[in-house]
């Protein structure tokens, strides 16, 4: 038992860099402190005085894991009861963001860590900063099931999270001479003290070979796979804690290892190399996030880690579910499985193979497990990201899975023929294999003819699955399809990143909204107070000033917070559309240059976010926009007026910089195209306006928080695909619009690339004789809206009170929201609350 006393260690005077104080032998204590104390001794093998930045953090962290494994074990326990119905997320990416912090504020012991920690002459602020990201996700994908999981365990779900422990995660960015330079992201060099290593979950996955099919004792046909290869999955769990819930939910992460990591006769023989070619071929696997797959061995690299963490997952929710005393006929009626986007999708093909050939079920009655399992989330409108594998190259590494889904996709085109008796052009559109050219499986048909519901995530998206990508899925079984609006959580997006807008979010009308964002409503009422306005005009010039400092410090280049921090941050692609904004800005600076006496609103334009190492074009955007900035950061003539900023690495860690401290946010994608996005939402969420078209979520989030408060611009969906039916012609803007023809003609001829006119012709091209995304015919409506934009912003009065009405609307848009609809129409899960007692120290 451990004695918590309310006497505090007595302070001892320091100078402006505090030094951690020694503990004299007696001395009473906080328990917080002594448990961080005894982590400090005991775990990491330092004295206070002789600790390092990352001691310090470890030590703390271990100190709030315990607090988290108090919960964690309780909510183990609370789950072995009969009747629990599970939900297992299945996703390759899981972009957490540091955890100290967010920890913090879910177990609601901030304040008390932070005291202790100065009664020791520490700095709390200091520690949450040591912490690694760790870069397990490329962007909004990963993002969203880390806020899924947050919310999952605040409104207290049965779940646990499942994807892949990457060595390395997404690479950090570095720019040099304004091109992205990638770096490996080493997150787990310094140690993880969040995540528990379990070496008895382990499970066998395999690989290649052939398959043989025999009959067995009852006179049944069976198929048996004798694999190339194995390699073992070993767990890692992560615990995930809800919001002042005694809920602690899992995200278990596989890293993958050799069945037989030394080989002992090999290296007896001299063969050294061949002695452990097992571990490092086998570890591979999970080595780095989203190897490049333009080469075949990158294709093959990627499907293999999308199998190997699906597989692992179905075997350990198979065991824990019998474990449990249930049967694998029954599988489906306690566990709910969703696929986070076509990664996973293999996992259609997988649970047939384990119930199949592993637990000798019946196909019809295996078929019906599986389809009632899942659940099927599309993420994309691109054709090109909607997954496929081409035949060879998918028999080769899974054939007892092609085999398999050969045979859903034989009886799946018998009911499509009795629909649609004659019907071969739709057959060959709805069929698993791609038949045109080199044959593929489409990974998505997989997904949507596995599962019971297939959702979008946006109310437009949704719609257009239906209309396009999905259409033929749609006819036939329109009951399957759903619409779920991504959300995103209003502890890390505010709490964490925003304390002080918080604060007097929570002054005003209480702490409920942090768990129920729809209270924020009640801010309305103060949208006119003038003295609240001016707090809130306060506080955004405060995080103005914080994102300015770290400005300055990472590229040098000194911003003026007072004025409008335009920005753009999210992961670099065409459809986004950043190059628009560029257009813009040139446009903005050439009437500068022409007219000295113009009183525009002064602007600075921030940009963030990584380009796909392997995508050229969205590399050259990059490089435009350093170029740009280069030019119009260093004329004396726009000094004050204008500056362009590339925030580099972009990520969770350094969001809480950005997303507080704009006034402006860029969602400008062409409409169609986005399938929902969640940075607009963090944007609107934290007081920022958007500029938008009607793209994604965009739609949703104008509705929510009034056209008068959003600034709306360019083509719909529909006038989009007419443009395009009719025969768009990039070049016919470009001739009629003197301003976008000055601007692309500075980019051919080399002003914002040092004279070099080669530079960035593949991107001029690109838009004068193709331009897919309709940069050119959205550019007036664009640079219009801006103007208005400029004259919103003039009335400072009139912008805090849409900023404030940005916020006070934003409720619709918690994931906590999102998960309450997954959970009402498309898992069938209850709360299950959990309550601290068998496990409880103190």
């Amino acid at each position: 038992m451990i004695k918590k006393t309310e006497s505090k260690v007595s302070k001892k005077k320091a100078g402006k860099e505090p030094v951690p104080k020694a503990i004299s032998p007696g001395t009473e204590m906080r328990k917080f402190t002594w448990e961080f104390l005894r982590h400090l001794f005991y775990t990491q093998g330092r004295a206070l005085e002789m600790a390092t930045p990352n001691d310090l953090y470890m030590a703390l962290a271990y100190t709030v894991r315990n607090q988290l494994l108090e919960r964690w074990l309780n909510t183990v326990q609370n789950y072995t009861k009969p009747g629990i119905r599970f939900v297992g997320y299945l996703s390759a990416e899981f972009l957490l963001g540091p955890h100290l912090e967010n920890n913090l504020i879910n177990l609601g012991i901030y304040d008390e860590a932070r005291d202790a920690l100065k009664d020791l002459g520490l700095d709390l602020r200091k520690m949450i900063d040591q912490e690694e990201e760790p870069g397990l996700g490329n962007g909004g994908l990963g993002r969203l099931a880390a806020c899924y999981l947050d919310s999952l365990a605040t409104l207290e779900i049965p779940a646990v999270g499942y994807g892949i422990r990457y060595e390395f995660g997404i690479f950090d960015q570095e720019i040099r001479d304004g091109w992205q330079v990638e770096k490996t992201d080493p997150w787990l060099g310094l140690g993880n003290p969040w995540e528990i290593p379990r070496p008895e979950i382990a499970y066998h996955v395999k690989w290649g070979g052939h398959t043989e099919a025999y009959t067995d004792d009852q006179g049944r046909f069976r198929v048996r796979w004798i694999p190339g290869r194995e390699v073992k999955g070993t767990a890692y769990d992560t615990p995930i804690v809800g919001y002042k819930v005694n809920t602690c939910n899992t995200l278990r992460l596989w890293k993958a290892e050799a069945v037989k990591s030394f080989d002992f006769q090999e290296f007896n023989v001299g063969d050294y190399y061949g002695a452990v070619d097992e571990k490092v071929v086998s570890e591979t696997i999970t080595k780095v996030l989203y190897p490049n797959d333009e080469p075949e061995v990158g294709k093959k690299l990627r499907l293999a880690q999308q199998y190997f963490f699906v597989s692992c997952s179905l075997q350990d929710m198979l065991r824990l579910y019998l474990l449990m005393g249930g049967k694998p006929e029954t599988f489906h009626e306690k566990i709910a499985i969703q696929l986070n986007d076509t990664h996973p999708s293999i996992a259609v093909a997988e649970l047939m193979r384990l119930l199949v050939d592993e637990y000798q079920i019946e196909w019809d009655q295996a078929w019906h497990v599986t389809r009632n399992t899942f659940g099927y989330t599309n993420h994309t409108l691109l054709p090109e990201a909607l997954e496929k594998w081409s035949l060879p190259l998918f028999g080769s590494l899974l054939p007892r899975h092609l085999e398999i889904i050969y045979e859903i996709n034989r009886r799946f085109l018998d009911e499509v023929r009795v629909r649609y008796p004659g019907d071969d052009q739709r057959c060959s559109r709805m069929s698993l294999i791609d038949e045109k050219g080199e044959r593929y499986v489409r990974m998505a048909h997989l997904a949507s003819v596995g599962s019971h519901a297939i959702n979008g995530v946006a109310e437009l998206h949704s719609e257009l699955l239906k209309k396009d990508v999905l259409r033929d899925f749609y006819d036939l079984m329109p009951e399957k399809f759903t619409n779920v609006t991504n959300g995103v959580t209003p502890r890390r997006f505010m709490v964490v990143s925003n304390p002080k807008l918080s604060h007097l979010i929570s002054g005003k009308i209480g702490e409920g909204w942090i768990k129920n964002l729809k209270e924020l409503k009640g801010l309305e009422s103060s949208v006119d107070d003038p003295n609240f306005q001016k707090e809130w005009r306060r506080i955004k010039r405060e995080n103005k000033q914080d994102l300015a400092a770290v400005i300055q410090e990472r590229t040098g280049i000194a911003v003026d917070a007072d004025s409008l921090f335009d920005i753009q941050v999210k992961r670099l692609h065409e459809y986004k559309r950043q190059h628009l904004n560029v257009l813009h800005i040139i446009t903005l600076y050439n009437q500068l240059k022409q007219d000295s006496k113009m009183k525009g609103i002064p602007r600075t334009f921030i940009f963030g976010g990584k380009a796909a190492p392997g995508y050229f074009m969205a590399k050259l955007i990059i490089k435009l926009i350093n170029g740009v900035g280069e030019v119009v950061n260093n004329d004396p003539d726009v000094a004050g007026r204008l500056k362009v900023v590339f925030f580099p690495d972009f990520n969770v860690k350094n969001a809480k910089y950005i997303y507080p401290a704009a006034d402006l946010s860029e969602q400008i994608s062409t409409a169609g195209k986005e399938a929902s996005g969640t940075g607009n939402m963090k944007f609107s969420l934290n007081g920022a306006l958007t500029i938008g078209t009607l793209d994604g979520a965009n739609i949703e989030i104008r509705e929510e928080v009034g056209a008068d408060n959003f600034f709306l611009f360019g083509l719909t969906a529909e006038q989009v695909y007419e443009l395009k039916a009719k025969g768009y012609n990039p070049k016919q803007y470009y001739d009629s619009d003197p301003e976008l023809r000055e601007a692309v003609d500075q980019i051919s001829s080399g002003f914002f690339s040092r004279g070099d006119r080669n530079l960035f012709k593949p991107l001029v091209d690109s838009l004068l004789y193709g331009d897919p995304y309709l940069l050119f015919a959205d550019y007036r409506p664009y640079v219009e809206s801006q103007e208005q934009v400029s004259l919103a912003y003039k009335d400072q009065a009139k912008w805090t009170r849409m900023s404030i009405l940005n916020v006070a609307r934003m409720g619709k848009f918690s994931s906590d929201r999102s998960i309450k609809e997954y959970c009402e129409k498309i898992w069938d899960a209850q709360p299950l609350p959990v309550e601290l007692g068998k496990y409880t120290i103190g």
